[in-house]
């Protein structure tokens, strides 16, 4: 049977999603811990445990709410019940839950519709970058999700570069294609925007401004993106150029330059990392899921 699994986690501490023979990773930590619960043997060619992602992260990038599938046989799936009086779905959510490490939570297990395939029936993927430039006060709290940088960001020239973005376009300026593939994409919608003030306390409870203490996220310059899908180091690239816009070092037309010749020439490489996290995965409806799989399938073109 197919499993549809909802996940988040701290990227800092991992060298990106996918699975290596020797650094720590999303997948890693994840499958080990399946094969434990399971008692299934590293390697066994009957019930490999291999996860399949929504997307990729690179090193040092997280995820609020990530998307995987996992292909496991009945009978293996019904070793993790114990003595627990539980489907077994719901005895390996509680177990995974327990037994991975604190920089990846579990949000939910649950059968896969027919046709589901976590990356393929994928309508579209939205990440935020957070920045603290030096407009925004900067709380030592959030380092581990925002990047501090010690410019004065123009959004509104930040705006019409990310603008630019939007539609379908080969982003071969901004990014680097998997073997056999491509770096076009539609992106939906991309913009930057200033978090407001928001206090702690509403003023509905009449408590004064004494007590208007700003929410962790107010002043915070958030890009937000969605695409189809993205190639990599595509947001963090795209970010880059944005961010030279907004801090004065390039013009818009050189943005507008990179947009049109797809050309990876140096300095359109990616920000850091910490900034970037995957904040949602969207899917069709259950009758759609096997269309849109077979549909994205298909190398793109312009």
């Amino acid at each position: 049977m197919r499993l549809r699994i909802d996940l988040a986690y701290d990227g800092g501490g991992f060298y990106g999603w996918a699975k290596q023979p020797t650094l720590r990773s999303v997948q890693g930590e994840i499958e080990s811990a399946l094969h434990r619960i399971l008692r299934v043997p590293d390697n066994d060619p009957d019930e490999p445990l291999r996860l399949t992602v929504a997307g990729r992260t690179d090193t040092g990038v997280h995820a609020s709410h990530q998307v995987c599938h996992l292909d496991v046989g009945e009978e293996t799936l019904a070793r993790c019940v114990g003595h627990m009086d539980v489907p077994a779905v719901i005895a390996l959510t509680r177990r995974l839950q327990r037994l991975l490490p604190a920089d990846i939570a579990i949000r939910g297990i649950a059968p896969a519709p027919d046709g589901f395939d976590a990356r393929f029936s994928a309508l579209e993927r939205t990440y935020v970058y957070r920045i603290a430039d030096r407009a925004s006060e900067v709380d030592p709290r959030t380092r581990g999700f925002v990047l501090h940088i010690d410019d004065d960001l123009d959004l509104a020239a930040m705006n019409e570069a990310a603008a630019m973005t939007i539609g379908l376009h080969d982003f071969g300026s901004f990014a680097t294609p998997n073997p056999g593939g491509t770096t076009i994409r539609e992106v939906k919608t991309a913009y930057w925007r200033r978090i407001p003030a928001s206090p702690l306390i509403g003023d509905g409870m009449a408590m004064g401004e004494r007590y208007r203490t700003p929410a962790a996220e107010s002043g915070l310059a958030c890009f937000t993106i969605v695409a189809d899908a993205f190639a990599r180091n595509m947001v963090r690239s795209l970010v880059n150029g944005c961010v030279q816009v907004g801090a004065g070092k390039r013009q818009l037309d050189w943005f507008a330059g990179k947009m049109a010749v797809p050309l990876r020439e140096g300095s359109t490489g990616p920000i850091a990392p910490q900034g970037l996290t995957l904040e949602h995965v969207a899917y069709p409806s259950d009758d759609r899921l096997a269309a849109r799989a077979n549909a994205i399938r298909a190398k793109r073109t312009l």
